[in-house]
This record gives C-alpha cells, sequence and structure tokens, in this order.
C-alpha cells in the first residue's frame, strides 16, 4: 500500500506523461492487458486513456487493471488513469519513504 506523499510524487512524475493506451469499445481483453503488463514491467508509471465509447469509468478501469496485474492506482480523474507498479527486473522510480 502507498503512502500519500508516495501517491503524489508518482501523480507529479505523471504530469508530463502522455497516454500509451486507449481504453475503446473491446474493453479490457486478455491481450490489451498483457500489453499493459509489459508496459508497467518496462516504464513503471503509465497514464491510460478511457475513451466514451468503453462504457467504462476511469476508476473502474483502474481498479479492474490492479486488481489483475497487482500494481497500484495512482489517480483517476476525468477520462485519464495512472497507474504503478515497481518493476522486479531493473527499477527507475525511487519512491519517497
Amino acid at each position: 500500500m502507498m503512502t500519500s506523499k508516495q501517491r503524489s510524487y508518482l501523480r507529479s512524475l505523471a504530469n508530463n506523461l502522455e497516454p500509451i493506451f486507449q481504453i475503446g469499445k473491446s474493453g479490457l481483453e486478455e491481450g490489451f492487458l498483457k500489453q499493459i503488463d509489459e508496459a508497467l514491467e518496462a516504464r513503471e508509471l503509465i497514464k491510460i486513456k478511457v475513451l466514451n465509447n468503453s462504457g467504462l469509468e476511469a476508476r473502474e478501469a483502474s481498479d479492474y487493471i490492479c486488481e489483475k496485474l497487482n500494481c497500484e492506482g495512482v489517480q483517476a480523474i476525468g477520462s485519464k488513469l495512472v497507474i504503478y507498479r515497481k518493476s522486479e527486473k531493473k527499477p527507475k522510480i525511487e519512491l519517497p519513504e
């Protein structure tokens, strides 16, 4: 579980990120989750945009992804969500205590 200080730090890092995935009408399929999993391992912090035709809210999508991929939901505002998972091979982001 992340502290509010760590969450705040990750939000500040995510501020400059562009969404690298879009959740559309096909929703959250297994192949899509695998791509997110690989991106989390490589980048640790990613931003995702939820399109209107997906039928999902950003918070719903974040909760589902985090449950399936064992990651942390950092932020879900409007149609964008930010998720984080520490890389097992090469951690890049150093969280404050």
